[in-house]
């Protein structure tokens, strides 16, 4: 349930715009309709640092961020959203499957 209600979320959030999905965001488009509150863009910021990230993975953060955030209904990115993002990222660069 909770996933049809956040693809159904996303798809009422782009229509009208050449998106469907929160993972089909240019870096533009993801600025304009990614909401962060103060705590979770410092939080972003610290972790972007510390964890030497890249732009692209930077992006691919805030999109699975805003991901997490519809599961929960939440029209804000919030610092757990992005911790959680982080936590993802961080097990996918641990993984010996990943490229």
């Amino acid at each position: 349930m909770e996933v049809e209600k956040a693809v159904s979320i996303q798809l009422e959030r782009y229509a009208g715009s050449p998106y469907r999905r929160n993972g089909e965001l240019s870096g533009s488009a993801l600025r304009r309709t990614a909401r962060i509150l103060p705590e979770a863009e410092q939080l972003l910021q610290a972790s972007f640092g510390a964890l030497g990230l890249s732009m692209r993975a930077y992006d691919r953060i805030i999109k699975l961020s805003r991901t997490i955030a519809d599961l929960e209904a939440s029209s804000d990115i919030r610092a757990e959203h992005i911790a959680e993002a982080i936590q993802y990222r961080c097990l996918d660069r641990r993984s010996p499957s990943a490229p």
